[in-house]
C-alpha cells in the first residue's frame, strides 16, 4: 500500500485501493489519513472511519483535527465514484446497490486495524447524509465490526414521511430495473452549496469537480437504491453498538432561496430523520443542534462549537479510551 501527499497538505496522506464488490466487480477508492506533524511518534489506540454524502468528497481538515485531538486515528474514505476516486468515463456518485460500498469499507477498516498499535483498535464509524445511511447499513451487516456509529444528518428517510419513499420506489422501480443509468430529471436547487461554498456564501473552500455546484445527475439505479436502503431501516436495523445522531434543528424547504436555509437543514427532513433515528438499534443518542446547516460540521463557527461539545461529550460516555472508563 502507498501512501501519497494528499490533496489537503502535507497533515494529510491518501492511499487508493480496489475492493471486489458482492457482484465480483472490482472498484477503487481512496482512502485518506490525518497524519499531524506535530503529533508524531503518538499512537493512539482507537481510530475513526469518515464517511462522506453524495455527490461529495472529504475536505473538512477541522473535523479530523477534532478527532485527531481526542486520541483518535482518523481516516475519511473517498468513496467509489466520487471525490479522489472519480475516474473518467465513469457517472459520478453512482451505484446500483449501496451494499456495492460494502467491500470498500470493509477493506479501509481492515488496512485501519493494521495500522494501530497493539491488537485490540476499536474503529469508530461515521457518515454524513448518504453516506450516513451507508454506514449504518454495513454497521447493521458487520455485526460486530465497529466499536460505535456516529452519523452527521443521516439520510434515513425520504422527505416528509414514508409514504413518500413507497411512491417513489413504485415509479422508479421500473425504470431502475430496465434503464438503471438513465437520468431522473429535478429541480435544481443549490442552496446548501451556496450556504457552504466560498465560492458563494459559505466559509468552506471547495472544489468542483468533487462536489459540484448541482450535485450529480440523479441517476434511476442510485435513487433505487437509496430508496431500498431507506426501507430496510424502516424495518430495523438492530445495530448492537452505541449510536450518535446529529442533525439541524429545523429544516428549510422550497424551490427558492430563504435566508433561513444559512441556518437550518435545506437538504433534509429533521423531524422525519429524528424519527426514523429509533430504527437503528438499541442505544440511540439524539442530539438537535440549533441552527445547524444539512452537515452539522460545516455549520457557522459557534453552530459547530457546540456540535462539536455535544460530540466530545458522547464520546466521553460511549467512547473512551481503555483505562479511562469506570
Amino acid at each position: 500500500m502507498r501512501w501519497q501527499q494528499d490533496i489537503l497538505g502535507e497533515d494529510f496522506a491518501a492511499c487508493t485501493f480496489t475492493a471486489a464488490g458482492p457482484d465480483g466487480v472490482e472498484r477503487e477508492a481512496t482512502l485518506v489519513r490525518h497524519v499531524p506533524s506535530l503529533g508524531a511518534g503518538r499512537r493512539p489506540r482507537r481510530a475513526v472511519l469518515f464517511l462522506h454524502g453524495w455527490s461529495d468528497y472529504f475536505f473538512n481538515e477541522e473535523l479530523a483535527e477534532f478527532w485527531t485531538g481526542h486520541g483518535f486515528d482518523f481516516f475519511a474514505l473517498d468513496m467509489h465514484n466520487h471525490g479522489r476516486s472519480l475516474r473518467p468515463g465513469t457517472h459520478g456518485g453512482y451505484v446500483a446497490d449501496l451494499a456495492d460500498y460494502d467491500a470498500e469499507i470493509t477493506t479501509a477498516i481492515g488496512i485501519v486495524r493494521s495500522m494501530g498499535a497493539g491488537g485490540r483498535y476499536p474503529v469508530t464509524l461515521m457518515g454524513h447524509s448518504t453516506g450516513g445511511l451507508v454506514a449504518a447499513l454495513w454497521a447493521s451487516r458487520h455485526p460486530g465490526s465497529a466499536a460505535q456509529l456516529v452519523l452527521d444528518s443521516p439520510w434515513l428517510e425520504m422527505h416528509g414521511s414514508p409514504a413518500v419513499r413507497r411512491a417513489a420506489r413504485t415509479m422508479v422501480e421500473p425504470l431502475a430495473r430496465f434503464r438503471p443509468e438513465s437520468v431522473i430529471r429535478l429541480p435544481e436547487r443549490p442552496f446548501y452549496w451556496r450556504s457552504i461554498s466560498s465560492a458563494a456564501e459559505g466559509e468552506w473552500l471547495l472544489d468542483d469537480t468533487y462536489r459540484p455546484p448541482h450535485a450529480f445527475p440523479v441517476r434511476a439505479g442510485w435513487l433505487s437504491a437509496v430508496l431500498a436502503g431507506q426501507t430496510r431501516v424502516a424495518r430495523g436495523l438492530n445495530i448492537d453498538v452505541p449510536i450518535l445522531v446529529l442533525i439541524s434543528g429545523a429544516s428549510a424547504n422550497g424551490m427558492f432561496w430563504k435566508e433561513s436555509m444559512r441556518r437550518t437543514d435545506a437538504v433534509l427532513d429533521v423531524n422525519t430523520i429524528a424519527l426514523r433515528a429509533l430504527s437503528l438499534g438499541r442505544t440511540v443518542t439524539l442530539e438537535r443542534i440549533d441552527g445547524a446547516l444539512h452537515d452539522v460540521f460545516l455549520s457557522a463557527p459557534s453552530v459547530r462549537a457546540d456540535a462539536y461539545a455535544r460530540l466530545a461529550r458522547w464520546i466521553t460516555a460511549y467512547a473512551p479510551e481503555e483505562g479511562d472508563a469506570g
